[in-house]
């Protein structure tokens, strides 16, 4: 397809992806300025102490999150022990479990009256809980566990493109080992370590099941909105949500300039640096087992969701263990239709959203993901329009959402959808564009254009040449983005709290729900079906 001719279908898509992500925010905006909702934000001191409890929460999550992660990437890539692959692999688990559902493993393991707080008042023999999972330190636990993750794999990722031929001159030099570290490894890892960092910052700063689960009388904004927007005072939640959005817009400003063009440095034409093996036995021992520890205390969460959905309700009350286990709360999920309703929503949900945003970005490839010579109509707006989602809190994007489609006004391209079923699947559509546009868009960028004139001077036309030859190359990029985008829209739970309706509620919902019903077995049952599905569909991505 020449230039001239992806004009007017880039044109189109813009506008279309425009509508989709941009518009939203405009109307927003555009309400916030109404009234005197501004003058209140300003003077109520409770908004800006939640404004400034997201950014600290956020910056200490980047700190907490690299203190742990940073020192297991250097550990498993430059050190070799007994099980270094297996339990390599055990440490990334964390990112299985969906972001709801993690915290609920959590309270379930060390709430107040989860299993750990139970054992400690049990062997003290304390009359209360030892402690109450609330406030700043339980989040930030829940953010340290749940996003080390990213610092882990993105240092591992680094280090292993490092070149050795560096580390070998500084040494030559006579640098030493903490000073090559310091001066040479660190600077060659640093857009690793700042891409990271951008990552937990802004997963940290949408975060809204740790601070509604954990939060107790602590808000951060993404909690202070949707309370508000609860009270009915939703002037001042459009606010509240455009001061998110300028935090986060700032804040990925910030954390981009610091990666800086050092990327470049990074890349030599040497090996890797080998692994080196620990020499003394007891060395190897010790590592071994710290590494198992480690593993086992990352899987507790895991272990403790399935232990719970075993307990029959009202079976547990002051004992440290359960006293019945049976597969009961399964059988009441499976055994009511009404049950699995929630399941079933999130299923059909989670597939329309994913495909959607599937067929956009593959029409995005198509227009602008190649390589070609010279200059792409609507490359820039476009990739934009994509990425933009990724850049704002989810709860921003559902006010936005649900603040757009909630006026029947035709000529300004907006609808009543509030109260239906459709605007939930549009808001997971909505999130998972970054997801499936980024992957996919790497995948076009990989793709030889002379496939292309191979297949047509063979006598293919252009959608036959799609089918047989563009398709079945893009495939990993395909599962990587579709399985990463289902799982977030089937575990999501931001987006869902605000655009739900009793039809179409979701998974996550039903497991607030059964928690407020003191169901804890059915919530847990239903935490480890998500769990499974998750771990199921991104498995089955990663065979792709």
């Amino acid at each position: 397809m020449s230039a001239g001719n992806r004009r007017l279908p880039g044109a189109l898509l813009t506008l279309l992806l425009a509508w989709l992500v941009l518009y939203p925010i405009l109307v927003v905006v555009a309400e916030a300025a109404r009234g005197d909702a501004i003058a209140a934000f300003l003077s109520r001191g409770g908004e800006w102490h939640a404004l400034w409890a997201s950014l600290w929460i956020s910056l200490a999550s980047v700190a907490l999150a690299a203190a742990v992660g940073v020192p297991l990437a250097f550990l498993f890539e430059w050190l070799d022990f007994p099980g270094r692959k297996t339990l390599g692999s055990v440490i990334a688990l964390p990112a299985v479990l969906p972001p709801f559902v993690g915290v609920i493993a959590f309270l379930f393991l060390y709430g107040e009256s989860g299993f750990v707080a139970r054992a400690v008042q049990h062997v003290l023999g304390l009359e209360r809980a030892p402690w109450r999972l609330q406030g700043a330190g339980a989040i930030l636990l829940v953010h340290a566990y749940s996003m080390y993750v990213y610092f882990y794999l993105f240092t591992r990722a680094g280090l292993a493109k490092l070149d050795a031929s560096m580390l070998e001159a500084a040494q030559a030099l006579g640098a030493g080992r903490w000073e090559t570290l310091r001066r040479v490894t660190l600077p060659l890892i640093r857009p690793a370590l700042a891409g990271a960092a951008l990552l937990v910052f802004m997963t940290a700063l949408g975060s809204f099941s740790a601070p509604y689960v954990f939060g107790g009388g602590f808000r951060v904004m993404t909690t202070q909105i949707v309370a508000t927007k609860l009270n009915g005072e939703l002037p001042l939640a459009m606010v509240e949500t455009v001061a998110l959005a300028s935090v986060a817009l700032g804040g990925l400003l910030i954390l981009r300039h610091t990666e800086g063009d050092d990327i470049l440095v990074a890349l030599g034409k040497g090996t890797a640096p080998r692994r080196r093996p620990i020499q003394s036995r007891g060395g190897r021992a010790l590592a071994t087992a710290a590494g198992w520890l480690l593993a086992l205390l990352l899987l507790l969460p895991h272990l403790t969701l399935g232990l719970v959905s075993l307990v029959p309700y009202g079976t547990w009350t002051t004992e440290a263990m359960p006293p019945v286990l049976s597969v009961v709360n399964y059988q009441r999920l499976f055994g009511e239709p009404e049950r699995l309703r929630p399941l079933v929503n999130s299923l059909w949900m989670a597939a329309a959203s994913t495909a959607a945003a599937v067929a956009l970005a593959l029409v995005a490839g198509t227009l602008v993901g190649r390589r070609r010579p010279g200059r792409i109509p609507w490359r820039g707006p476009i990739e934009g329009l994509l990425a933009l989602p990724w850049a704002l809190p989810g709860t921003v994007f559902a006010v936005a959402l649900a603040t757009t489609f909630s006026a029947q006004r035709p000529w300004a391209l907006r609808w009543v959808l509030v109260g239906t079923v459709a605007l939930l699947p549009l808001g997971l559509l909505v999130r998972n564009l970054p997801l499936t546009g980024r992957a996919i868009l790497a995948g076009f960028r990989q793709l030889d254009p002379a496939l292309d004139e191979a297949a047509a001077s063979l006598g293919a036309g252009r959608w036959a040449a799609f089918r047989r030859v563009t398709l079945p190359l893009l495939r990993p990029a395909l599962a990587a983005g579709a399985s990463l985008a289902f799982v977030a829209a089937l575990g999501d739970f931001v987006t869902a709290i605000v655009l739900y309706t009793y039809d179409n509620r979701p998974i996550s919902i039903e497991i607030m729900s059964s928690l407020r019903l003191s169901e804890l077995g059915v919530a847990a049952a239903f935490g480890v079906i998500l769990m499974g599905l998750s771990a199921l569909v991104l498995a089955l991505g990663a065979r792709r």
